[in-house]
Order: structure tokens, then sequence, then C-alpha cells
């Protein structure tokens, strides 16, 4: 009885289900897969385009690289590596880029993705996503000032949302602790190693006064600075930023050794209490994260590999394929607005 049984099933099984699995993997394909060669048909100029543009760029405007590195972060911890951020709000919706976590990403690493595209859409129209461009810029920038250079896997697509209502509890904040950090990052997958290299990121940009004016102004009542700061940068802090109230752009660079250049001084900086923001100064000191800041502090080299391996995971966090998304005309639109 059970021998038949056992042949029933078989065949059952041979005759009924598998063939239906078949005709379900053949109607429905699969989706597409990233690759270093995805335009080396259809869009054979793409690398060179996007570096001659963003050289012009970042000669003109130095500040381009740490802007695009930092709006690319931003777009992808909010719904994966998608150019979600990129797009403007309208009538109908309040989109990422409104958000006020979004709001002090520079319009030069706006402008840079646009120009890209501009001229990408000049040479082969509908091909390039604007989630590529973003992607390869960052990288592409990172390099011109002095960092890592890293491979990227291209094919992504433009997402089809974006909604400032997404953005909350997926941006680090500057009044976090660095317990909510490192769990915000490995709700990402993310170990603490690699959200300590992905924070040295900060060794190039800058930072609006508001955003450490509690560690400067006021910071307890028996201190008017953060005694883990530097006494001396604080004081030079404290003068830049004295009418921060008022004139609202006023900013620090994140290094204040070398803030144009890609390079591991930002971690030398926390050894010395240089670190800007709390979250940044406190990893110098935390059991949990010291021993990568001391180790990228003394070895560059590591420092680069760990970011660039860091930065190949980030890019393929949540991309879209042809099922969920699109190739925009624009990178600031959707190709069909629905209201």
């Amino acid at each position: 009885m059970a021998a038949l049984l056992s042949t029933l099933l078989v065949s059952f099984l041979i005759n009924t289900i598998f063939p239906l699995i078949q005709s379900r993997i053949v109607s429905e394909p699969p989706p597409s897969k990233l690759s270093l060669d995805y335009y080396a048909k259809t869009c054979p100029d793409f690398q060179n385009i996007i570096q001659k543009v963003l050289i012009d760029k970042q000669e003109s405007n130095p500040t381009t690289a740490a802007g695009t590195l930092r709006m690319f972060f931003h777009d992808c911890m909010v719904g994966g590596c998608d150019a979600s951020i990129l797009i403007s709000s309208n009538a109908f919706n309040i989109a990422e880029r409104d958000d006020p976590l979004d709001q002090s990403l520079p319009g030069d690493a706006y402008d840079a993705i646009a120009r890209v595209k501009t001229v990408l859409e000049l040479t082969c129209p509908g091909i390039v996503s604007c989630a590529d461009i973003l992607a390869v810029a960052a990288r592409d920038l990172i390099k011109i000032v002095g960092g890592p250079f890293y491979n990227i896997a291209l094919g992504r697509k433009d997402s089809l949302v974006s909604r400032a209502s997404d953005v909350a509890g997926h941006i680090a904040m500057p009044n976090m602790t660095l317990t909510q950090i490192i769990s915000m990052f490995a709700d990402k997958g993310y170990n603490v190693q690699e959200m300590v290299v992905l924070m040295g990121a900060h060794t190039i940009g800058f930072t609006h006064c508001s955003q450490f004016a509690n560690r400067i102004f006021n910071f307890s009542p028996t201190s008017q600075v953060d005694p883990a700061m530097n006494p001396k940068y604080a004081e030079g802090l404290r003068k830049l930023c004295a009418n921060y109230k008022k004139e609202i752009g006023m900013s620090a660079f994140n290094d204040p050794m070398t803030p144009s250049k890609f390079d591991n001084m930002y971690y030398r900086n926390l050894q010395r209490g240089l670190g800007l923001l709390t979250s940044d100064q406190a990893m110098a000191t935390d059991p949990r994260t010291k021993p990568f800041v001391d180790l990228y502090a003394a070895d560059q080299n590591a420092f680069f590999s760990a970011f660039a391996r860091a930065m190949e995971k980030t890019s393929i966090y949540k991309v879209k394929n042809e099922n969920d998304g699109e190739v925009r005309n624009r990178c600031d639109t959707f190709n069909n607005l629905n209201t």
C-alpha cells in the first residue's frame, strides 16, 4: 500500500505540479540582473560622458563630491538605490527631497546628476537610469577627490514612488545616540564595522552649525561646551557659529584638517577630539566602535579597502527592476504622473 501511494505521489508531481511550475517560470521572466557592462552595447560612451561632466562640475564647484555622496546615501537608505531622492514635489505629492532631513542636500549635487542625464539623453535617449547615474557619480567623485575606486554593477531602474513620509527612521539624525545609529544600520544589514567605515564619508563635506550647536553652546549646567571636544576646536567653532540662528547657512567642515580630500584624517581627528557631531566623536571611545576607528586612523589603505566594499554593498541595496521601476526621461520627474 505504501509503495502504491508513493508511486501515485511521484506521478502526480511529475504530471501535474512540475508542469505548472515550469509554465510559471517561462511566463514570468526573471528580474533584470546588474552587470558591469550593462551599457556596453546600448550606451558605450556612458562612463566617458559621466566622468567628463563630473570633472568639470567638481572643478567649478568643489562641494559637489561631498554633496553627491551624501545624496547617494540618503537615496539608498530610504527604499533602496532607486533615485527617489531626485524627484521634485508637485501639487499631488511631497517628495523625499522636501523632507526636513533631506532639505539640506546641496543644489550642486542635484545639478551634477541633471547635467549628466541631459548629455546621456542626447547621446543614448531612454537608456541610462538616474539610479545608475547617481551610483556611478558618487563613486567617480570620491575618486576625483582622492578616495578609492570600486566597481559599480549597472542596470538599476528608477523608482515609481517618492514620498517625504517614508524618510523618517531611515536617516541618522545628529541627536541620535550611537546605539540608535548602530541599530538603524543593523536593520539594513550592516555590522558595526561597516557602519564605522561608512561614517568615514564625513572626511569630506560640511555640516550646518544648527546640527552641532548643542555641543558648543550651553552644553550643560557645568560646561558651555561638550568636554569630549578639543577645547581649541570648540572655541573656533563658537566663533564661527556665533550668529548661526540668524545666518542659517553657516557651516563648518566635517574634517577641519583636510576638508576637500578623501582620506583617513576623519578618524585621526576623532582621536584628538575633533569630531564635529556627537555621534562621530562617540565612536572614538565606545568599545564597540573604537577598535575600528583606531584601525582606520592608523591605516588608510585598510579604510579605503573596507570603504570600497561597503559602498559596493550599499549600491545594490533594494534596487528596482523592470517590474517595479522605469528609466526616467528626466531625473526629477516620473515618466507618468499618477494623480
